[in-house]
């Protein structure tokens, strides 16, 4: 790439006048682009990629619209230092950068670096070495290199070295002596494009009832081009994915490109595959887990229209596009979908406003869809579609209420004893159980009997989370750990640490002792072997090698396990214990998401909740099934309490090494804060992580009304309050899904 690639370009900066300057936004938290002079003879226009110098480094940057100063001086600017061979991002994805930038008032420049996020692939990649056949024959003709003839004469197409073997069945040596012989010549070739290109016709899709007519519904909204935002609701296993494959079909058709945003599209293998089945090739990943290579590759791949469809996670949002087409959100209720650092943004949201700037349509997809989607679906703003049955009229699994207070677990358990019950009969009719958690580890706590000292952080205020599959204790803030102590360090009492409350391995532990002879899976993302260890872990349960999966969210998110059969929810309050005004629907979401594993393929299945609260809406709402009451019941709350979404939040986090720097901070934002109708602010009062990573953290809360200006409200107090000195920091979060 020729990061210090001056002298590639020889006496061409030298020219003696510089005749033109730019706007170029470069990856730093800073409100403005920086000027540049574009040398003789160099062209850039707005969404060109280049290297400049900032101080004594070279960053990538991009080219922006907007004028410059007129006053400055050309000759006193710093110039351009490369122009990368790349197609330059479009005003479609510079009109998306800037109202992202807006909207969460963030820095343009750190949104821009989110799209050119693979600086290896901004040159394209080099040709690959091939052969092509000339004829002839070679001096002795041996069995094996009769059969690279025979190979190379079918078709008159040029050959990599290693592909020409291959197909032949023979070494590289056998390739390389007739190639010396002159059988064969070198030419180059195009690099393999990254995955094969998806057939819409490939095969047809399985859709039938309800499902071909909802596919019949959004199908329209394409074929009428334009902007449009549809919302598919179905219930889990109705067949919303083969519905929207039915979307990209006809985007495919029109020669668009297809974005698939998925909330673990890096453990999601089993979606790949069924598009695979679909359309014949697998589409483009994009996520954290990719190989940096192959990252490069797509993102090569997607910027040149080589690769037309991409299934990735939030941050494929960015990814520029050559000629997007569609967008589709899975999941769209996930709350994996806000990011919380550097650029705090909603993936859906923006996804809707990213549509809306290319004017073509977005498909919203969810079993459980989030209140500000359903808000908009009655509202007319989205088109609702409804699938309420699953696919092939496989049954919803009966879900029933263990009372915790009826039928408690025996002591030092945390399964009741009607649970096990079902365990012990599914394992005998040879079907699978899944027991919920959503609580890593093995105890969220751990205490000295004899003199009460817990177990906390050193650097946050959280409590050390016992791990005994690695023997450690560790803060799930920041990630500190030590070996697990023997004693007391209080009191040095040996033998009295006890572990307080259950995680999903503290819940193995208890089903290993129930059932000594059952294959237990357990899944949780912080457990050794990464991505690569949990997908094959999925892979085996759909196989049907376990028989108990005990699990964290990572078991809810759109996984199929035929036999699957009962799913048991170990704490079903867990949820509802917090401030979150979003808690009542989060839980329902969650614990409907995770009853929904089972049954999928139509065998009787069931759902046990352990509750403390039998009575509370969101428990009766989930047994009863009666989704429409839960969510007119929360909507109704939301409104009354001008919540979103009908009123506005933005969350200010400031946050310093002293506790007095943060809170004296803190105090002089909200003596700043505009005297605006419709706007107040709540705090400053301590964050409930009132210590994280030794920062200690104080919390601002904003909310106005729906129509209320909020950006322009927290510019004007930010700009009024007093400036960032020594060690403060202010995190702004608009449209806040965190509380903590």
């Amino acid at each position: 790439m020729g990061i210090d690639s001056s002298d590639l370009f020889g006496s061409l900066f030298e020219a003696p006048s510089l005749v033109r300057v730019v706007p170029v936004l470069v990856p730093l938290p800073v409100p403005v682009a920086y000027s540049y002079a574009v040398p003789d003879g160099v062209h850039v226009e707005p969404g060109s990629v280049v290297q400049v110098p900032v101080g004594p480094r070279q960053l990538i940057g991009v080219v922006w619209d907007g004028e410059n100063d007129d006053k400055l001086d050309p000759k006193k600017l710093r110039p351009i230092t490369l122009v990368f061979d790349c197609p330059p991002l479009s005003k479609e994805m510079r009109d998306f950068v800037d109202w992202v930038a807006s909207y969460t008032l963030s820095p343009p420049g750190l949104v821009a670096r989110m799209a050119i996020r693979a600086p290896a692939a901004l040159d394209p990649e080099p040709m690959v070495e091939g052969l092509r056949y000339l004829g002839g024959q070679p001096e002795r003709l041996t069995p094996a290199r009769a059969r690279v003839l025979d190979i190379a004469g079918e078709e008159e197409i040029p050959w990599t070295r290693s592909g020409l073997a291959h197909a032949a069945g023979v070494s590289v040596s056998v390739v390389d002596g007739l190639t010396a012989q002159g059988i064969f010549e070198t030419v180059f070739l195009p690099p393999p494009p990254v995955v094969a290109r998806p057939d819409p016709d490939y095969t047809s899709p399985r859709i039938e009832g309800p499902q071909k007519q909802a596919s019949v519904e959004i199908l329209e909204s394409i074929r009428a081009g334009g902007f449009s935002t549809s919302l598919i609701d179905g219930v889990t296993g109705s067949g919303k994915t083969e519905v929207y494959f039915e979307a990209i079909a006809e985007t495919l058709r029109r020669g668009k490109q297809v974005l698939i945003l998925l909330p673990e599209i890096a453990l999601t293998s089993s979606f790949l595959e069924r598009f695979q089945e679909r359309f014949g090739a697998k589409p483009g990943e994009w996520h954290s887990d990719l190989a940096p290579r192959m990252r490069e590759k797509v993102w090569r791949g997607v910027v040149t229209g080589e690769v037309k469809v991409v299934a990735g996670a939030r941050s494929a949002l960015f990814l520029p596009f050559e000629d997007l087409g569609l967008i589709i959100v899975d999941e769209e209720h996930d709350p994996a979908y806000k990011q919380e650092d550097r650029v705090f943004y909603n993936a859906r949201d923006m996804a809707v406003v990213r549509a809306r700037i290319g004017d073509f349509p977005i498909v919203l997809v969810s079993a459980t869809p989030s209140v500000e989607s359903q808000v908009n679906g009655l509202a007319g703003r989205y088109n609702t579609v409804h699938l309420p049955t699953r696919f092939g009229d496989a049954a919803l699994p009966d879900l029933h209420l263990i009372d915790m207070r009826r039928h408690p677990p025996e002591r030092g358990g945390f399964l009741s004893p009607v649970l096990l019950r079902a365990i012990g009969r599914t394992i005998e009719r040879r079907e699978q159980s899944l027991l919920f958690l959503n609580r890593r580890g093995y105890a969220p706590l751990t205490l000295c009997r004899v003199c009460g000292h817990r177990f906390q952080c050193p650097q946050c205020s959280s409590w050390l989370v016992e791990h005994r599959f690695k023997s450690q204790i560790q803060c799930h803030q920041c990630g500190y750990s030590e070996r697990t102590p023997e004693a007391c360090p209080e009191c040095g009492t040996f033998d009295h640490l006890v572990a307080c409350g259950p995680g999903v391995e503290r819940i193995a532990e208890e089903v290993e002792k129930h059932f000594p002879d059952a294959r237990t899976i357990v899944m949780s993302s912080d457990l050794l072997g990464g991505v690569k260890r949990m997908r094959l872990e999925l892979e085996a349960i759909a196989k049907g090698e376990a028989d108990i999966v005990i699990g964290t969210q990572l078991v809810a998110k759109g996984h199929n396990f035929p036999l699957m059969t009962l799913v048991g929810i170990v704490d079903s309050d867990l949820g509802l214990s917090n401030g979150d005004p979003r808690a009542a629907e989060r839980t329902f979401q969650l614990l409907s998401q995770v009853t929904g594993r089972a049954g999928r393929t139509g065998l009787k299945s069931h759902g046990l909740l352990q509750t403390f609260q039998p009575q509370h809406p969101v428990m009766q709402a989930i047994v009863s099934g009666d989704a429409g009451a839960f969510y007119e019941r929360e909507i109704a709350e939301r409104e009354k309490a001008i919540l979103p979404p009908f009123g506005r939040l933005a969350s200010l986090i400031v946050s310093a090494d002293t506790r007095a720097d943060a809170e004296t901070h803190a105090r002089g934002l909200r003596a700043a804060a505009p005297k605006v109708t419709g706007i107040s602010v709540l705090g400053p009062a301590e964050a409930p992580l009132a210590l994280v990573r030794g920062r200690h953290r104080f919390r601002l809360l904003v909310h106005g009304r729906r129509n209320s200006d909020m950006q322009a409200f927290l510019r004007a107090m930010l700009e009024n309050g007093p400036k960032q000195r020594g060690s403060v920091q202010i995190q702004l979060d608009i449209d806040p899904q965190s509380f903590l």
